[in-house]
């Protein structure tokens, strides 16, 4: 079996990659497994580093502006699309793959496009409520479209061959323990837990609305779990300011980077973050009630899309940047210690969203096409 991934960019298009390439090895140990990505994106360290073959191309994504550096480079992103089929050609002509799947991406397109000229089955994979430009115009030729929600399938023209898989999620999630979270934390049964994230980076307006949550809600009964992130480095800071010495609270854990995870979201009553694909099936999977702030400067808006298959499911509830402020995040608060009803609820709505083995259902499509 002679497989090619084409994933590159962001760790939401390399990381499923990465889970389908680790399927692939765990039925068959002797396939043969070769990604394709750019040298210089996230893809060029992970991809080697979980121990797969990798090739690169030289292509890069448009820029959504006028501005003269974005010209620059949407002339340059021109000039390598001349020469981008000819690589792509070599590279599968000397691997001689029995499929080539795609995980959405700017590096996808190329790659699946060659790819099926030359005859090979093709797949891609769309993490997105609303899928990204890439996956759309592939979907019309491919001989399979895998999606992680089933609300992007309308944006498609193509739905003869659609699949719902979900979203692989690491193991770690899919074990996670809430009763065992708690008791390796130290953190009471029966006590009201929420958790922050705006992500590695962070995000200001989490991280500001976060601050008058922890002042307000230092000396109640309730356990906040909060990491600020790369760029949230004022948050401890200010929180000094407003006499609040989190070493002095037990039930406050305010840190930059939330190493592990899992654990502090099985423990949560409450998430409070973005709506990135891989937080979301995390958060279904945990079966975790949210609320989500969704990344206004995503391509084609898709947090936002993301987040409203949780809301419309009754698992979530929204607000967009541009309408969130401390006051709405407060009273979210105070509405969970008072009604922890309404948010097991959603958490139960949540948990039944959730596909727990989307990396198989991700295998077994692909294996059919190899099949056929």
């Amino acid at each position: 079996m002679k497989v090619v991934i084409a994933a590159g960019g962001t760790g939401g298009h390399i990381n499923p990659a990465l889970s389908l390439a680790q399927e692939i090895r765990k039925h068959y140990p002797d396939a043969k497994i070769l990604f394709i990505g750019t040298k210089d994106r996230l893809e060029a360290s992970l991809v080697p580093k979980a121990g797969f073959d990798f090739s690169t191309i030289d292509i890069s994504g448009f820029e959504r502006s006028f501005s003269p550096k974005a010209l620059i480079n949407n002339f340059g992103t021109l000039k390598k699309l001349l020469f981008v089929t000819g690589q792509c050609k070599r590279i599968l002509k000397d691997f001689c793959p029995d499929v080539a799947v795609g995980f959405g991406g700017y590096v996808s397109g190329p790659v699946i496009r060659t790819a099926h000229k030359m005859g090979i089955k093709t797949a891609i994979h769309e993490q997105n409520a609303f899928p990204g430009k890439t996956n759309i115009a592939l979907s019309k030729y491919v001989d399979a479209v895998m999606l992680t929600s089933p609300d992007a399938e309308k944006f498609l023209k193509n739905k003869s061959c659609v699949h719902i898989t979900g979203l692989p999620v690491r193991k770690e999630i899919l074990t996670a323990d809430r009763e065992e979270a708690r008791r390796k934390l130290g953190i009471p049964s029966d006590r009201c837990v929420i958790l922050a994230t705006g992500g590695s980076l962070g995000a200001a307006s989490i991280n500001e609305a976060m601050c008058d949550v922890i002042k307000k809600f230092a000396s109640r009964n309730i356990e906040i779990i909060h990491g600020y992130g790369q760029n949230g480095k004022f948050v401890p800071e200010r929180l000094k300011e407003a006499g609040i010495d989190t070493e002095k609270y037990p039930n406050l854990h305010i840190t930059e980077y939330i190493y592990d995870m899992a654990t502090y979201m099985a423990a949560a009553d409450l998430v409070i973050s973005r709506a990135g694909a891989s937080s979301l099936a995390e958060i279904q999977v945990l079966g975790k009630a949210s609320y989500l702030i969704p990344y206004p400067y995503a391509t084609e808006n898709h947090q936002y899309y993301n987040a409203m298959t949780l809301v419309n499911a009754g698992a979530a509830e929204v607000s967009e940047q541009k309408d969130f402020t401390s006051d709405k995040l407060i009273r979210v608060v105070e509405d969970l210690l008072e009604n922890t009803e309404k948010y097991h609820k959603m958490g139960v709505l949540a948990r039944n969203m959730a596909i727990t083995d989307a990396g198989r259902k991700i295998f077994d499509i692909v294996f059919s096409l190899i099949s056929k």
